[in-house]
Order: C-alpha cells, then structure tokens, then sequence
C-alpha cells in the first residue's frame, strides 16, 4: 500500500506553520513551494512521480493552507524568506533542491541568493515577478504616492471576506474557471486540499485574502532582486508556459542576472504548467537534476 505524506508543524516568528513530509528520510533534500493562494498538496502528482528518489518537503506558506494567519498581515518577500530560511534550518535540509512555482518560485530564488551555499539546484515556474513593462508602469509612481494608494487599498479591503460556495462542487467550478487546463480529478483534488467547510454548510478558501495585497511597498525592490539572482551559484531552470501571462525571461533580458539559468517555454500551458503539462514537464525537470 501506498501512503501519502504526513502532516507536520513548525514555528517561524511566532507563527503556526504546517508542511507535508513525503518520508524517505535518507534520500537526497527537495523542497517544494507553492504559488499564492495555494497549498501543499498542490505538489502531490509531481511528488508521487519522485518520492522514491527524494526526501519531499512542501511547506504551507504563511497565510495560506493549513499554516496560521500573519497578525498584521506581514506577506512580503522577506517574511516568506525568513519562514523557509527556517524550515531548512530546523529540517536540516541542506543542502536542498527547490522546485518552486509563482510566488514560490520567487521566494525559491530569493533564499538561494541569500543562503547559496545551501542549494544544489533551482527549478522556478513563472518565479520572476512582473514584466519588466509593469515595473517601469509602477516607476512611473512616486514613492510617496504609492504608499498612499497602498494604505487606501488596503483600508478598502479590510471589511472584504471570504467568499462562499454553496457546495464544494461550486468551489471545484471555481477551480476549474481559474485554470481552465484543469481536469476533473486535478481541480477536484485541488479544492478538496484549498477550501475548508464553514459552519453553516458552505466552502471558503483556506488562504488569507490579504495576502493578495503582497508586501505592498516594503518589498524588495526589482533592483534587490536582481541584485539577489545574481548570488545564485548553482544552476537555475526557469520555466514558463506559452500561454501564460508571464513573459519571456530571455526576451524580455531577466534571465541575464543569473550566472547559470536555462529557460524551457512549455507549448499549450499556461501559468501551472506542473498542472497543464505534467509529463512535458516532468521531462524536463528530470533532466535538469540529473545533469
């Protein structure tokens, strides 16, 4: 019989944080990072397809999951680093592969800039944040303008809560309305791990609504960023998919702060293509670490 992960906890600033340990202790360390609004599980094909190779670690990020809520809704780049940083530490991970994707996929490069010696290999789906159009769109605001719409948005998004499905099936159509590459069993899989059942009968997502707010402008800056991408030392494959709002890294000249990054542009997925494309993308990963 095969069995799943186990459910674990760790504490990071005070925080209740919970991840999923796929055993098999004494393999190599690979660590696994979901996007925003997300969860763990999100992982489990990719995870089924290597746990007998490696010792799988895929944590809940703060505020999202089965992880607790951050008191003043701290969700910026630092807080999220720190909370891996952690992880890694009291796990004695290192040295570590990371697979990460969208907001993990950032966080995944941030931390192994910052802590290089710690990481042997980096796979980052659409991990690089805005295109560079966007950010020069936001440049064009000054500091203290920013700021200021910042605390108005999130004064306005305070009173927001978390919106109610009737039945999970209508949480699964959500799902499925979200990423439309999505099967039945994938979406259904999905929502099962990301909605949690209220009170009175209905479903709710799991995540925090403010971490859609991010770190707002305490964040690091795209400048830090690439300043950080560039202490990478070990090798990097970026990941993308064609149909995805994100835009190419090598044409758009992002892919130039890394010593050691290889682009693959994966035809007919979109921004998961861990979910769209599973066996593409499973083939280029797999040759990836085993080079």
């Amino acid at each position: 019989m095969t069995y799943g992960p186990t459910s674990h906890l760790y504490f990071s600033q005070r925080l209740r944080l919970h991840y999923v340990d796929w055993g098999n202790d004494s393999a190599s360390n690979l660590l696994m990072i979901h996007g925003g609004r997300d969860h763990c599980r999100n992982w489990d094909w990719i995870a089924e397809r290597m746990r007998d190779r490696y010792h799988i670690v895929a944590p809940d990020l703060r505020g999202h999951g089965d992880s607790s809520w951050a008191a003043g809704a701290s969700y910026n780049d630092i807080n999220y680093i720190y909370d891996i940083a952690q992880l890694i530490h009291q796990k004695q991970m290192a040295p570590v592969t990371i697979i990460g994707h969208s907001l993990g996929g950032s966080i995944a490069l941030l931390y192994s800039g910052i802590f290089p010696e710690t990481v042997k290999k980096v796979v980052a789906i659409e991990g690089l944040g805005p295109a560079p159009e966007r950010v020069e769109r936001m440049r064009d605001m000054k500091i203290e303008e920013r700021v200021r719409t910042w605390i108005t948005m999130r004064r306005e998004n305070a009173g927001r809560v978390p919106r109610r499905y009737a039945s999970l099936e209508d949480a699964v159509r959500r799902m499925r309305e979200e990423n439309t590459h999505l099967d039945d069993e994938q979406a259904r899989h999905l929502t099962l791990h990301g909605a949690v059942q209220n009170e009175d009968g209905s479903y709710s997502w799991k995540f925090d609504n403010l971490v859609r707010m991010g770190g707002g402008p305490a964040g690091l800056s795209p400048e830090d960023q690439h300043r950080i991408w560039s202490c990478i030392t070990c090798p990097v494959l970026l990941v993308r998919g064609t149909e995805s709002w994100a835009s190419d890294p090598v044409a758009d000249g992002r892919a130039r702060h890394f010593r050691d990054a290889k682009l693959v542009n994966i035809e007919g997925a979109g921004h998961w293509s861990h979910h769209d494309r599973l066996d593409i993308f499973m083939s280029h990963v797999e040759a990836f670490l085993a080079s």
